[in-house]
């Protein structure tokens, strides 16, 4: 079996020793392309594989379609949109992620980015402390789980709203849940959005959502820029002068913001997952999982069922 690793953004030393060690020791074959620059040499590369890691590469109906022998796809992270999962179906190829590898760093970064915005970006400005302000966790899966064990520890006071979770769930860990996503909007200071880009959540943070946050609100995404509704974002600034965001991921229009630049931060790049840790978890999560495919026949963490 070959598995390749296609990774424009390579990862570290420790995380390829640790999938190469993962994927010999089952008796498999690493094959390594990274830091490419021409989506040639994925097709090339990737043409003979039976598996394939990737980060935020795309894995496109192209790069399916010119891998015969693919098997499996894995994304080391949460989001997978970077993968075409009809086409992958079409040709019975397994699609997984690797859930909760990532949580800690982008929580911990949702975190920071709170009380960053509430010290008014560290400009010598007065601020606001995150203690008693009401967190709402929109999605409460592995990264919101571990957002609301953070915000605890700040003595925030926590909700969530997740269909897909059962309320006793949060209610154990201590979290508020609350029963639609218009009430959560309603009621927080903070709002850390989790959710995926699907068909069903692209711009679905939209105007009408987003005005139902309290005065001063403050919406922190560390999830995907295409679940936001830009020109809803561009009339909120627009409108409401005390509005606040922040995320990892800059929007289209992110030049148009910059003029709102006390309320407005985005980092230049994708930043949640970014750190040695995740990086390395994600990595020789995604090698274990291919190994226990082929060996086991596991689809556990499959995202194209």
């Amino acid at each position: 079996m070959k598995i390749l690793v296609a990774t424009e953004k390579p990862f570290a030393k420790i995380a390829v020793d640790g999938i190469r060690k993962v994927v010999e020791d089952a008796g498999y074959q690493l094959v390594l392309l990274e830091k490419y620059t021409d989506k040639n040499q994925l097709l090339s590369a990737v043409a003979d594989a039976d598996a394939l890691i990737v980060r935020s590469d795309k894995a496109d109906a192209q790069v399916i379609e010119s891998a015969k022998n693919l098997k499996i796809i894995v994304r080391a992270g949460a989001g997978y949109d970077n993968i075409d999962l009809p086409a992958a179906t079409a040709k019975g190829i397994v699609v997984m992620n690797t859930p909760g590898q990532n949580s800690n760093a982008v929580a911990e970064l949702a975190i920071g980015m709170m009380i960053f915005m509430a010290r008014g970006q560290f400009k010598g400005i007065s601020g606001t402390e995150l203690k008693g302000k009401k967190l709402g966790i929109h999605a409460y899966g592995y990264v919101g789980k571990a957002v609301a064990t953070i915000a605890k520890g700040f003595g925030m006071d926590i909700y969530a709203f997740d269909p897909f979770i059962s309320n006793d769930i949060m209610i154990n860990d201590q979290v508020k849940p609350v029963a639609s996503v218009e009430e959560l909007y309603k009621i927080s200071d903070y709002l850390s959005l989790h959710i995926p880009a699907n068909e069903k959540t692209k711009k679905s943070i939209h105007y009408e959502l987003l005005s139902l946050l309290p005065k001063g609100a403050t919406l922190v995404n560390t999830a995907r820029k295409e679940v936001i509704c830009e020109e809803s974002l561009k009339k909120m600034f627009e409108t409401r002068e005390d509005f606040k965001y922040v995320s990892d991921v800059a929007p289209d229009c992110h030049n148009e913001l910059l003029k709102y630049e006390h309320r407005y931060y985005s980092t230049p790049k994708k930043q949640g997952a970014e750190t040695a840790e995740a990086n390395i978890n994600a990595g020789i999560a995604a090698a274990k999982q291919i190994v226990a495919f082929f060996k086991h026949g596991d689809k556990t963490f499959q995202v194209n069922k």
